[in-house]
């Protein structure tokens, strides 16, 4: 088990694992809900902290893409001497990175679930300001000191249950941030523009789960994976949560699906 005090394993019976692959500026504890899920299915689950991640945005502003995904790989590497079959799922970036590595990795991830993927934030409750400059970040981080503002997440925090919500407004002291640095979403485009240029020669059977109500994320991020993605892919819709559909109301839902995409997709290979 990784050194870090954030980053968690619970062991399985059914001899396959998930790595759980967090977002942007978040933490593992965030993904201990479909965690649990997962390992009532039998999953051993290992979700392992970023690099860079989990404790001040001066720390994650040091960090780059190429180091998350690194993170991953290693995650998988970790799990695999551990689990006959290997897949991942993951929130936002968290979901992309999970992609990239599959794809670099075939035989270390062999299927993958990306929630509420997302290339830049365009959804309802996105400022209109932010909204507008937020595809252009790879020619507005050329502007001196761009890469060290912070910008505090919106006032939902991407979860439509109050109560969800109310309980990772707590979560600051388990690593996750209350802000997020502009170099983390410089990053962020640059690992979206990488994945794109990736996705026709990608084969990782992906499943893609999307909320019609994502609030920071529109509903076209899900629909261009689907469509230019080289393997097989699925795209299921949600329709009671906000952007953190795996904190949200539908989180077990989330999950369900997610163990039974994997457990087909298992199921295929050993026939």
């Amino acid at each position: 088990m990784p050194a870090d005090s954030l980053s968690f394993f619970l062991e399985g019976t059914n001899g396959k694992g998930v790595i759980l692959v967090h977002g942007l500026t978040g933490a593992p504890a965030e993904m201990r809900l479909v965690a649990r899920q997962f390992h009532r299915r039998g999953f051993s689950v290992y979700a392992p902290l970023l690099a860079g991640h989990g404790e001040n945005e001066a720390t994650l502003r040091r960090s780059r893409w190429e180091d998350w995904l690194d993170s991953v790989e290693a995650a998988a590497g970790w799990l695999n001497e551990r689990s006959d079959t290997v897949f991942a799922a993951g929130i936002c970036v968290g979901g992309k990175l999970a992609m990239m590595a599959a794809d670099r990795n075939p035989l270390s991830i062999r299927a993958v679930a990306v929630y509420s993927p997302c290339f830049h934030y365009d959804g309802w409750d996105v400022p209109r300001y932010y909204s507008l400059f937020s595809p252009h970040i790879r020619w507005i981080s050329l502007i001196p000191f761009i890469d060290r503002l912070n910008f505090r997440e919106t006032t939902s925090l991407g979860i439509k249950d109050e109560r969800m919500r109310r309980m990772v407004a707590g979560m600051t002291g388990e690593g996750m941030l209350e802000t997020f640095p502009g170099r983390g979403l410089i990053e962020m485009h640059e690992l979206g523009r990488t994945l794109k240029a990736r996705l026709p020669e990608i084969r990782t059977p992906t499943l893609i789960l999307h909320s019609r109500e994502d609030d920071l994320s529109g509903p076209s991020h899900a629909r261009y994976i689907a469509s230019h993605i080289g393997g097989r892919r699925e795209l299921r819709w949600l329709d009671d949560s906000y952007h953190m559909i795996h904190l949200d109301r539908q989180h077990r839902r989330v999950a369900d699906m997610t163990a039974e995409f994997f457990e087909a997709e298992y199921a295929a290979a050993s026939a």
